[in-house]
């Protein structure tokens, strides 16, 4: 009996209508995990390199942990890899809520779909059994409606549906897949990736239970969270992610009219903490999780805001506020619902509008290119009007639903200086200039800038807790650095947590919950539920190999594609120097990202020269076959 994962894995070609259920066995997890690894496992293993990522030959997984559904915190996660449409690399998303709990008592560790429907259909997944149903009357629905049409068609409130709305049926390529109708897997575009396929939206209900090796232990590490929550993360409970608004703008690290300063004057009316005094409704959860850093915002009047579509979290807060220097809370809940409503990444849509703001500035967008809409820095009702026709694809907005990188592309080439965006992905709120690690990992994430791949630097420095040293020094990191290192310990530091997110990402685990440093619970309690879970005599370096061979398959991916460490750079927009407060004058330099990924590279165990996995390397991860794969690959195979 294999603990804690189904043993199924779901099969959908949607081309020939067929669904499929493969059984891997035990190794096979042991190997993958879930989430991320699992999942490029099936694209390497599955789909042609150079495909096109709006082709029917782009693969989409859908996947879950050994440990969803368990009664634990921060365990429902989803993680969706396809060929990315927005950056042409691996792409790959997570998100929380119920949906992942819900597919695991379904029966099902993981979907992976291929080829294209003819016409819109959504899958029906119940208690182990699938079926793809006809969805036209679904198409052209924002996520509100086409669920609760889905939950009534199929009798069935307590449904959990996954799904994209009109801006991934119109391919935009900053569409994000939607569930609970607020929570995304919102990076990388891989709304538009279903859309491209004609899958509306997969919904599941199930009744089974997970499989659980040592249930008592499970019981009392969810017992002990529950607990040491309330004092632990009582910030995070309380105001949420945008409790870190003001801290960062004292810091000089709150990205602010794209990317120019690191402070915003405007912070405090767009905090967690005003959110929590004004417009706070509720705070949500995922499933079986006592921290609820979920917000929930309700607004009646001229501008309403539906508290059906969530609240908006801190990415998406500094976004659509400080990027484009917005300092309007109501607005940026209406631009955040908008997004939800259409199924559109937050931080991608604030990003590109705070790019359009700065090309209307300098005369690269005009009013008559914008429909008339004055796209000017502080503009709250701009940018909500530029938000909406973003989703519909609307004028100005059919060019901007395509990214920054993209909408440069087509505006020419003094408008590429003001793309603040890695591998074509929008940068994160979080700046580099300040956590000087996350340059370094925000250009070799294989999918781009992500502020979630690695811990950040305050963690590993003379702020850091007695408990975020002590967690650090299970894992060998016992010399914490200054905080504006980029030397061989703050680089050591980077790819060691890099590894351990990256773990996590297979293994489905929320990194607010479980994590190297502050979270609820450190790297031993990752272990022990692991253990408990499954059965497994698993360690800590086994957990950090797992994580290790995900980032190499997903290397791997981007090297069959034709990525090499020419692609493992900042915007420059990052070698410029901040304005203002205590960030002022400071800026990274271009060689001194280079030296970092020579040592990133050695560590990795990667060719200096391409960035590329070496075989030696591979064969270590069990990964011959994808050396394999990457040696009849035209001059990027690995040395």
């Amino acid at each position: 009996m294999i603990y804690g994962h189904s043993g199924n894995i779901l099969h959908v070609d949607l081309g020939a209508g067929t669904t499929e259920l493969e059984h891997p066995g035990e190794q096979f997890y042991r190997l993958y995990a879930g989430g991320s690894a699992l999942n490029a496992f099936y694209l390497l293993r599955n789909m042609p390199s150079k495909a096109d990522a709006l082709s029917a030959e782009n693969v989409l997984g859908v996947s879950v942990g050994f440990a969803t559904g368990a009664v634990v915190p921060g365990q429902s996660r989803v993680v969706c890899t396809a060929k990315s449409p927005l950056t042409g690399a691996i792409g790959d998303s997570q998100a929380g809520g119920f949906w992942p709990a819900e597919l695991k008592s379904a029966g099902l560790d993981a979907i992976i779909v291929s080829g294209r429907a003819e016409q819109p259909v959504y899958l029906w997944i119940h208690d182990g059994k699938a079926e793809l149903r006809d969805a036209r009357h679904l198409w052209g629905k924002v996520t509100g409606e086409a669920e609760a049409l889905i939950r009534a068609e199929l009798a069935d409130e307590r449904i959990q549906v996954m799904q994209i709305g009109p801006a991934g049926e119109k391919l935009a390529r900053i569409a994000a897949v939607i569930n609970m109708c607020n929570r995304a897997n919102g990076r990388t575009g891989m709304g538009a990736v279903m859309g491209s396929k004609n899958l509306k939206a997969i919904a599941v209900r199930g009744h089974g239970k997970v499989a659980l090796h040592d249930a008592a232990k499970v019981i009392s590490l969810a017992r002990w969270g529950a607990r040491e929550a309330k004092e632990r993360l009582a910030g995070l409970s309380t105001y949420g992610t945008a409790g870190i608004v003001e801290s960062q703008n004292a810091m000089g690290g709150l990205p602010t009219r794209n990317w120019h300063s690191g402070v915003f004057a405007g912070a405090s009316a767009i905090s967690g903490e005003t959110m929590h005094q004004s417009i706070l409704r509720e705070r949500d959860t995922c499933y079986a999780c006592p921290v609820r850093c979920k917000r929930v915002v309700e607004v009646q009047g001229p501008v309403s805001v539906d508290p059906l579509y969530g609240g908006p979290e801190y990415e998406s807060i500094a976004a659509l506020g400080s990027y484009c220097c917005v300092d309007d809370l109501v607005a940026i809940a209406k631009a955040n619902e908008i997004c939800n409503k259409y199924g559109m990444d937050t931080v991608s849509c604030g990003a590109t509008i705070a790019f359009a703001m700065e090309c209307f500035e300098e005369g690269i967008l005009t009013p008559e290119d914008t429909g008339g809409i004055l796209l000017t820095f502080g503009s709250a009702t701009a940018m909500v009007k530029t938000v909406e026709m973003m989703g519909r694809r609307e004028g100005i907005g059919d060019i901007l639903a395509d990214g920054s990188a993209q909408a440069a592309r087509k505006l020419g080439p003094k408008a590429q200086q003001f793309v603040v965006a890695v591998k074509g992905l929008e940068v994160p709120a979080h700046m580099p200039q300040v956590k000087r690690s996350l340059g370094l990992i925000y250009a070799v994430n294989p999918f781009g800038a992500d502020h979630e791949s690695s811990e950040h630097d305050p963690s590993y420095s003379g702020s850091a807790t007695q408990l975020e040293l002590a967690r650090l020094a299970e894992l060998g990191l016992c010399t914490p650095q200054a905080g504006d290192s980029l030397g061989p310990e703050k680089i050591r530091f980077a790819w060691v947590t890099q590894l351990f997110f990256s773990a996590l990402d297979s293994l489905c685990l929320c990194n607010f919950v479980w994590g190297p440093a502050w979270q609820l619970y450190g790297p031993s309690e990752v272990v022990t539920l692991v253990r408990a879970v499954t059965g497994w005599d698993f360690s800590l370096q086994e957990l950090l190999r797992i994580g290790e061979r995900r980032l190499n398959l997903l290397r791997a991916f981007n090297a069959m594609e034709g990525s090499a460490r020419s692609g493992d750079t900042l915007p420059a927009r990052l070698f410029e120097s901040l304005q203002g407060g205590p960030t002022d004058g400071i800026a990274m330099s271009p060689s001194e990202l280079e030296r970092a990924l020579d040592s990133y590279y050695d560590l990795a165990g990667w060719n200096r020269v391409t960035g590329i996995p070496t075989r030696a390397k591979l064969e270590e991860l069990d990964l011959s076959w994808v050396a394999d794969k990457l040696s009849h690959t035209p001059h990027m195979g690995p040395r």
